[in-house]
C-alpha cells in the first residue's frame, strides 16, 4: 500500500464528516459543489474521504456563517492557512474589521430592543406612548443575492 492509499485509508467518510462539524452530508455536498471547500479525496470506491486539514476548514465554514458572514464574503479567508497573520492581509483585516463592527451595531439594536421589552415588563402594560426604538433598526447581514434583491 503506498503512502497516498494510507492516508485515504485514515480519512473520514462524509457520514464522519457531518457527525464530526455539524454539518449536513447535503450541505458538505453543496459546499463543494460551489467551491467554497475543495473537491474531496476519493476512495477506490468513488466514497468521499475528508482529512483533518478538510474538517478544520469545514470548521471555520461554520464559525464563519455563525458571525452572519455571507459564503461570499468568508471564500478569501478560506485560501488562507489558518495559521496566517490577518494584518499580513489589509484588505480581508479591513474587511473582518467591517464585519466586527456590523455585529457591534446589531448588539446595540438588539439591546434597545431588549431595553424596551424590560421597561414594558416593569411597567406591567403595554400603555401608550411614543416608541423610542431607532426606526433605522439595523437588520442581520444578509447575502449579496438578497442585498441585490431587496434593492431592486
Amino acid at each position: 500500500m503506498s503512502l497516498a492509499e494510507a492516508d485515504l485509508q485514515q480519512g473520514y467518510s462524509i457520514k464522519e464528516t457531518a457527525e464530526r462539524t455539524g454539518m449536513s452530508e447535503d450541505t458538505i455536498r453543496y459546499y463543494e459543489k460551489i467551491g467554497l471547500l475543495p473537491r474531496a479525496k476519493r476512495k477506490g470506491n468513488s466514497h468521499r474521504i475528508y482529512s483533518d486539514s478538510d474538517l478544520n476548514r469545514m470548521l471555520l465554514v461554520t464559525c464563519l456563517k455563525k458571525t452572519g458572514m455571507s459564503l461570499d464574503d468568508m471564500r478569501p479567508y478560506l485560501d488562507l492557512s489558518l495559521d496566517a497573520d490577518l494584518s499580513q492581509y489589509p484588505e480581508l483585516h479591513v474587511m473582518i474589521l467591517n464585519h466586527r463592527q456590523k455585529i457591534i451595531e446589531q448588539i446595540a439594536s438588539l439591546q434597545q430592543i431588549v431595553d424596551f421589552i424590560d421597561v414594558k415588563i416593569e411597567q406591567g402594560n403595554l400603555g401608550p406612548q411614543t416608541c423610542e426604538l431607532a426606526g433605522d433598526r439595523k437588520q442581520m447581514p444578509r447575502g449579496r443575492k438578497a442585498k441585490a434583491k431587496a434593492k431592486a
